[in-house]
């Protein structure tokens, strides 16, 4: 089998039915609409809905059980109202495009969720002109929700039970299915598929996709036509991300010069604290001036519409170095994640050739390249054979599909193995 970057893996029967995940692939991944439905309501069930999202999250509770207990909590509301809060979720940009180019290519399309009511979903495929269309079933009341759903897509392997039903309707073989998906959720899919192709993907879907596609919707269709190589594009906004990313390397200097360790540390949570609150504002339609446009100038196409967590989870990383580690190493590992992140991320993406079966988002050249400027960086403030070790534990955090942000685990990880050294 070629290697992702230069052709399609090839199947025992030609692709003809693309399957996606609607959640994270034509919907920001952070904006879910049952959570947008509770906005004006009490902070207890707003506080209900994140407990169970994040014990859902932890694997706590299946899937069914928490979308019970979250739509139980939806009682009474308006069929209308959960329309109007569906149509302002901004779709992720080129969407409509990549159903349009797949419409072309002649190939046929189906949306699968299991986090939005059926008669949303296929409001959505009708708009997207996609052939078929699967999502949980609600039961109402007078044009309210009775809090009461049902269907396939709501079961552990319901989504596979759902695609089914739709390669029995068209007489397709499974190999003959692509996936796009983004998460864990969509694992019965991605084992049901001949082909598959993470888009923007968590750590379990980047490792067992065929495919990764970072950002970019028109490159699915690439993919699709079997044989056209996928491009290294570098944008602008990928420079000014990573640039933002390296200017890290000025905070060992600052402690040195200026200001002390704890300082800066508090300094960095406060300027956290605000961020977040620029961020909340940012995506419900209010801009803060400088850093709303800070924000929109590094952020990706897909982060445009999400509350955009990185710079949260690199100001932490950043502050807590500062706190728990010897001045020098926590100075060496500041500058392992400065300059061996955003190295190996801008680099990698312009002459990443090798990617990583464990990772396809990852190249070996992007690594090789961000350890040997982690090392040069990190020799400023240890001995060479320290820097070595922490590069080193620094970048193998860059490279691993990790469910926690590297930008929080490659400071800490790099400045404990220089640390216990």
């Amino acid at each position: 089998m070629r290697e992702p970057h230069e052709h399609i893996k090839m199947t025992s029967l030609p692709i003809k039915l693309i399957v996606f995940d609607v959640e994270g692939v034509l919907i920001a991944k952070s904006r879910f609409l049952l959570f947008e439905a509770i906005r004006g309501r009490s902070f207890r069930v707003f506080m209900k809905f994140a407990v169970i999202g994040i014990m859902y999250t932890l694997g706590i509770f299946q899937l069914e059980q928490a979308l019970r207990i979250l739509f139980r909590s939806l009682k009474g509301t308006r069929v209308e109202e959960l329309s109007e809060e569906f149509s302002d979720l901004p779709l992720m940009p080129g969407s409509e495009q990549l159903f349009k180019d797949l419409k072309i290519l002649g190939f046929k399309t189906a949306l699968i969720s299991s986090g939005l009511p059926d008669f949303l979903v296929v409001n959505l495929a009708r708009r997207f002109g996609a052939d078929y269309s699967s999502g949980i079933e609600v039961e109402t009341s007078d044009g309210a929700l009775t809090g009461e759903i049902s269907g396939h897509v709501i079961k552990e392997r319901g989504k596979a039970i759902a695609l089914e039903g739709i390669l029995a309707s068209e007489g397709l073989s499974p190999e003959s299915c692509t996936l796009v998906a983004d998460d864990l959720n969509n694992l019965p899919l991605l084992n049901l598929c001949g082909l598959s192709v993470g888009f923007n993907p968590d750590h379990v879907i980047s490792r067992r996709a065929d495919y990764v596609v970072m950002e970019d919707l028109s490159e699915i269709p690439r993919i699709l036509s079997r044989g056209a190589p996928l491009e290294n594009r570098i944008s602008t906004n990928n420079v000014i991300r990573e640039a933002i990313h390296a200017s890290a390397l000025i905070i060992p200097f600052v402690c040195i010069y200026l200001i002390d360790n704890l300082t800066v540390a508090m300094l960095l949570f406060i300027a956290v604290f605000i961020y977040s609150v620029s961020e909340f504002l940012r995506i419900n339609g209010t801009n803060v001036p400088i850093i709303s446009c800070i924000t929109q100038w590094a952020a990706n196409e897909p982060e445009i519409h999400e509350f955009n967590t990185a710079p949260i989870t690199y100001a932490v990383g950043i502050a807590i170095s500062l706190l728990i580690f010897p001045s020098r190493i926590g100075y060496a590992a500041i500058t392992v994640l400065a300059l061996g992140d955003s190295s190996a991320s801008i680099l990698g993406k312009r002459y990443g050739k090798i990617k990583f079966q464990f990772n396809k988002r990852k190249s070996l050249e992007g690594s090789v390249i961000g350890f040997f400027i982690a090392f040069m960086g990190a020799l400023l403030f240890v001995d060479p054979k320290t820097a070595l070790v922490g590069a080193a534990a620094g970048i193998l955090i860059e490279a691993l599909p990790l469910p926690i942000d590297d930008n929080l685990l490659m400071p800490l990880l790099a400045g404990a193995s220089m640390y216990l050294l």
